[in-house]
């Protein structure tokens, strides 16, 4: 183990620029300014001339374009001049004048970090192939020619022609856009403050300020923020936890000696699942709504999805069952595949012992069933966090209850924190610098219980062996 360690500080990238730097050849020192001349010196003209053109791209584009949204990003502003229009004395018009932007400054910035970031990692590429050429000319070794280098690219290291365009498409279409949401957090940026005809700047941590200041008294965003992310911690337990269970249920008993018609029961669950999410969900807001078909059949005037009492209880309750009725045949099949690969030792060797039928389920079943099923139990709490469909297509976040919530917070009485984000960059008045704040929190709420969870279950301290 010490010796691993010890090769592990000796490879360490600060270990070889420097040693690069001591012990590299002149023309593997010159490639720290010049990319490319470590390996055309070495006769890898080819690959020497890619790297000299990836260099001078890189320097073009931060001439040309990049650093001034850089030097926007780090100067305090992000523009100072507005666009609008200016009277021509001279030609008795007005004459339309292109101002700054500052949010394609500021996504045009974050582009420019992420490309800067990406040449880093090429240039230290660019270094250390220099520094390997200098080594294997001491060792006596031959240096490869590009044609070898295409040819190991597409054998022994073709995972990383693989596995670059997805590198690619993660640092643009999820890296890129959250940090642009985080930065987005840190500017005042909403409706008063909205381009190209208004600017936004830095704020620093104010709007973090309005989001978690007690200041506002029970109808500021402090206590609206707390009462939101309670109901969505109290909706994702039950949406998972009721699908999770109930389906459990139904997979044992269709999966019991002496049921009959097994396949069938398990076909009507599938095709319930073959209907899409949305056309179910869009169905049962017409079937609950107050002039809907429930209320015909049933002769009464229920609000089943808008009644405010009891902290609109009865909308929030139907929003579980529903849910339910969705979910539920996911978690049956799941099961049922598990529950057919519970080895049969087990059951016999607890009812030798005397277990009833519940001590059975309690001692072999459901602790088997959740030592295989935790990372999906995981997944489906996150992802109830994030259940933007089920809530926004029942309900729409309603009822509306200003007392409870305030009128200035925007949130309703069955918003999640998903939804409430939504409405804040949606609505007449977009808050989408407190709405980027909400996304940050959503994120480390998600991560964090993902991570802690998992780290804690016997899924993940015993991926192996089951007890």
């Amino acid at each position: 183990m010490g010796n691993e360690k010890t090769k592990k500080r000796k490879s360490g990238v600060g270990v070889e620029l420097v040693g690069a730097i001591k012990n590299g050849s002149f023309s593997t020192r010159l490639s720290f300014l010049f990319m490319g001349f470590g390996q055309m010196a070495r006769g890898q003209i080819v690959k020497g001339l890619l790297y000299f053109l990836l260099q001078a791209a890189f320097l073009l584009f931060m001439i040309f374009f990049g650093w001034q949204y850089i030097a926007h990003l780090f100067s305090g502003d992000l523009g100072t001049k507005l666009s609008g229009e200016i009277w021509n004395e001279e030609l008795q018009i007005f004459e339309k004048v292109k101002g700054d932007n500052s949010f394609l400054i500021l996504l045009y910035g974050v582009v420019t970090l992420l490309l800067i970031a990406f040449f880093l990692i090429i240039w230290w590429v660019n270094v250390k192939g220099a520094y390997e050429n200098d080594k294997k000319l001491a060792r006596g070794e031959r240096i490869n020619t590009w044609k070898e280098d295409v040819r190991t690219l597409l054998n022994e290291k073709f995972y990383l022609p693989l596995l670059t365009p997805p590198f690619l498409g993660l640092l643009v279409f999820t890296v890129m856009p959250l940090v642009f949401m985080v930065l987005i957090a840190f500017t005042n940026y909403d409706y008063a403050h909205t381009p190209p005809g208004k600017l936004f700047d830095w704020v620093g941590f104010s709007n973090f300020k309005t989001l978690f200041s007690l200041s506002g008294g029970a109808s500021g965003f402090a206590f609206v923020f707390l009462r939101v992310l309670l109901w969505t911690f109290v909706w994702a337990f039950f949406a998972t936890f009721t699908n999770y269970f109930l389906g459990l249920v139904i997979a044992l008993l269709i999966n019991k000696k002496g049921i009959k018609l097994k396949a069938l029961w398990r076909t009507l669950f599938v095709v319930a699942i073959a209907v899409p999410q949305f056309v179910t969900l869009l169905l049962m807001q017409k079937i609950l709504d107050g002039d809907g078909i429930l209320n015909k059949i049933l002769g009464t005037n229920i609000l089943w999805l808008a009644d405010q009492r009891y902290f609109s209880l009865l909308p929030r309750v139907m929003i579980i069952l529903v849910n339910i009725w969705i979910g539920v045949p996911y978690t049956l099949l799941m099961c049922s595949g598990i529950l057919l690969n519970i080895p049969a030792d087990y059951y016999e060797a607890a009812r030798i012992d005397g277990a009833s039928p519940v001590r059975i389920f309690m001692s072999v079943t459901l602790p088997y069933m959740l030592h295989v099923t935790t990372p999906y139990l995981i997944t489906q709490f996150v992802g109830n966090i994030n259940n933007f469909n089920v809530i926004w297509l029942l309900t729409g976040g309603g009822p509306v209850d200003n007392v409870y919530y305030g009128s200035g917070s925007q949130a309703q009485s069955t918003d999640l924190l998903v939804t409430w984000l939504y409405r804040l960059t949606t609505d007449q008045n977009p808050k989408y610098n407190v709405a980027s704040v909400i996304g940050i929190v959503i994120f480390v709420i998600s991560a964090a219980l993902s991570l802690i969870t998992y780290n804690k279950t016997s899924a993940a301290k015993g991926e192996d062996t089951f007890q």
